[in-house]
């Protein structure tokens, strides 16, 4: 279901707001390459688009922002670099803590968190529970994850549920697969943004982002601002959503 709202331009008229925003931050590794620079170099660069996101996001209206930050595939680079980014995770952690929930961000976090090291997840859970009372913007950061391997978890929960018999496989439905994905009790994206000009999901959101509007920018990540937030929410505003009915 839809959680795009209406709002209103400087003039009165009419705009139609994403309720939740999604987007796939792509581009870190190449920034730097352009700039001569190593890569850990375009890590820290996207760290700080985060907070520029997520200030677009409080500033647009959007209540749901969903940020892929780390794959269940990142696991496969090189060791140097993968101790460079869960390095850059923790400090982003540390540092960003309290600007979260001065700004009433509230953090939640999907993926497959036991791949990292125990402070991390201490860390990660200290994080979600200090800003669990807030309600300005709802943000979820997706690390270590997959979604064929969220919908992989899924199926096994429901198989063991028909197994105890607190579940009849007959009544499986959308609802209930929706509800054993780690996204459950969150709206699904109504706009998914990808940046660096790639034009695929990579795995990010499949069985939630079904009917997703997709808006691709031409932009590294670590150069995104609020101006290209606000590119990605006026194509948004744009487009016709059916959700698979045909025009009237």
């Amino acid at each position: 279901m839809s959680t795009a709202v209406i709002q209103r331009d400087a003039a009165g008229a009419p705009i139609v707001c994403p309720g939740h925003v999604a987007i796939i931050m792509d581009g870190n590794g190449r920034w730097a390459a352009s700039r001569h620079l190593p890569k850990i170099a375009g890590h820290r660069e996207g760290a700080r688009a985060v907070r520029r996101a997520i200030e677009a996001a409080i500033e647009s209206g959007v209540a749901w922002l969903t940020l892929y930050a780390f794959s269940s595939e990142n696991w496969r680079r090189p060791v140097g670099e993968v101790l460079d980014l869960t390095g850059l995770l923790r400090q982003y952690l540390k540092s960003e803590l309290a600007e979260l929930k001065a700004n009433g961000v509230r953090l939640r976090i999907i993926g497959d968190r036991t791949r990292f090291d125990i402070d991390i997840q201490q860390d990660l859970a200290n994080a979600e529970a200090e800003t669990a009372g807030n309600a300005r913007l709802n943000l979820t950061v997706a690390l270590s994850y997959g979604a064929r391997a969220e919908i992989a978890a899924a199926a096994r929960k429901l198989a063991a549920a028909v197994r105890d018999g607190t579940l009849d496989a007959a009544k499986i439905d959308e609802a209930c697969v929706a509800g054993a994905l780690a996204t459950a009790g969150m709206p699904d994206p109504d706009l998914i943004i990808r940046t660096s000009g790639e034009q695929r999901l990579s795995n990010f959101l499949l069985w939630q982002g079904a009917y997703a509007e997709l808006v691709f920018l031409d932009v590294f990540w670590p150069d995104f601002g609020a101006v290209h937030f606000a590119a990605a929410l006026a194509e948004y505003a744009k487009r016709e959503r059916r959700f698979g009915a045909r025009p009237g």
